[in-house]
């Protein structure tokens, strides 16, 4: 926001400023005449009745573009005041409109251009005035022109706090609202995260024994049946984990979530892969139980090997390891052999690795996944696994 351009007043504002300044006016007018008429001149002439009031009129009317042309309406009144008394009120409302800007050397210049147009104003009609009269001839436009001045920088100045306050809401409403948007956006990336690892997995082993019952011709009728039962077993476990999740996701945030899994895992589902077709095999030695978030990412990490492997490659050899002990790390790795199978492959998105990546990251560790030497694939993280004595001293 520009701060040099003052606020735009309603028509209320303008009005009474206006009607301010037009009384003073009249009111020093008025007594002007009084004065006139009791001096030496007798009766005020016809400058006194007909031009020091269309002066003023004038001068009333260039206020209303005192906003826009603070400095020229401002200069431009105070020297017409030197021909109207009656237009003094509008000069002492531009002097104040020029001082709400707070810059020194504008509100400098109108009052010198003021104290000016006052000396030169006081002969404009003749009055009898006492001895003693100069110094108050000279004293009263110094202290009318340190009240306008004073009023309007005490008004600049609650125009600034006024502003500052406005900006700091505006900006504390924008905060507000980019953390909202970033609120969704992570629970976005957490419901899409939740449905990838509860359903891929699952439904890639479905997906796999079923291209293995379209495309093997050579099939018993009892593998044939364990194939079928596979796949609604498997169906309907996915439905059950999917009813599970969206109810986790409308529950309310104050109720405990379910139970989420851990290391100890990792056997059942190489032995549900197992049952489903997959040549999996469990190896390695891990001392001692990692804590729940290491011990989650690592299963997490196995159940993304399998279910890409199951995706892409269901016909091959998948070893998975598991190694660690605590105060060393958790080393994990899927590593299969490559596919023969010519069986048309599901597309790839690409989402389960990359919120692979960023479970492992939270967890403090590192991933990584690359083709092998001889066209297989590897899957592998290490997750920090600090000692208890430890995490009790942290």
């Amino acid at each position: 926001m520009n701060m040099d351009v003052a606020p735009r007043l309603g028509w209320w504002q303008q009005t009474w400023r206006l009607t301010a300044a037009a009384a003073l006016g009249l009111v020093l007018w008025i007594t002007t005449g009084v004065a006139v008429s009791n001096g030496p001149a007798g009766e005020p002439g016809t400058w006194y009745f007909v031009g020091d009031p269309l002066v003023a009129l004038g001068c009333l009317t260039a206020l209303v573009w005192r906003r826009r042309f603070p400095v020229a309406v401002a200069l431009g009144v105070t020297a017409a005041s030197t021909v109207s008394v009656m237009s003094t009120g509008a000069t002492l409302l531009a002097l104040a409109s020029v001082s709400t800007r707070r810059r020194p050397v504008e509100i400098a210049v109108v009052v010198a251009v003021h104290l000016t147009a006052s000396q030169f104003g006081a002969g404009l009609y003749p009055i009898e005035t006492p001895p003693g009269a100069f110094w108050y001839q000279v004293a009263t436009p110094f202290l009318t022109a340190g009240i306008a001045v004073a009023m309007g920088m005490a008004v600049g100045a609650r125009r600034v706090e006024v502003r500052s306050l406005r900006e700091r809401a505006e900006s504390a409403e924008r905060e507000q609202s980019a953390r909202a948007a970033q609120a969704r956006a992570l629970e976005r990336n957490r419901i899409a995260r939740e449905m990838h690892d509860v359903l891929a997995h699952r439904i890639s082993l479905v997906a796999m024994q079923a291209g293995v019952l379209d495309h093997r011709r050579d099939l018993k009728a009892e593998e044939n049946r364990v194939l079928v039962r596979g796949i609604a077993e498997g169906s309907h476990l996915a439905l059950e984990e999917l009813r599970d999740v969206l109810g986790v996701l409308r529950a309310d945030p104050g109720l405990p979530e379910p139970p989420q899994p851990s290391l100890d895992g990792v056997p059942d589902l190489v032995a549900d892969a197992r049952a489903s077709g997959l040549d999996a095999t469990l190896a390695g030695t891990v001392t001692g139980t990692p804590p729940d978030l290491v011990g989650r990412t690592g299963y997490r990490v196995v159940q993304e090997g399998l279910t890409n492997a199951a995706k892409h490659a269901p016909d091959a050899r998948i070893r998975i390891t598991l190694e660690g002990a605590a105060g060393d790390s958790l080393r994990v790795s899927v590593r299969n052999s490559p596919s023969t199978t010519t069986a048309a492959k599901p597309p790839a998105s690409g989402f389960g690795l990359l919120g692979l990546g960023e479970r492992v990251d939270l967890a403090g560790g590192e991933l990584r996944h690359h083709p092998t030497r001889d066209d297989g694939y590897l899957l592998s993280a290490q997750l920090p696994w600090p000692s208890p004595t430890h995490e009790k001293g942290a």
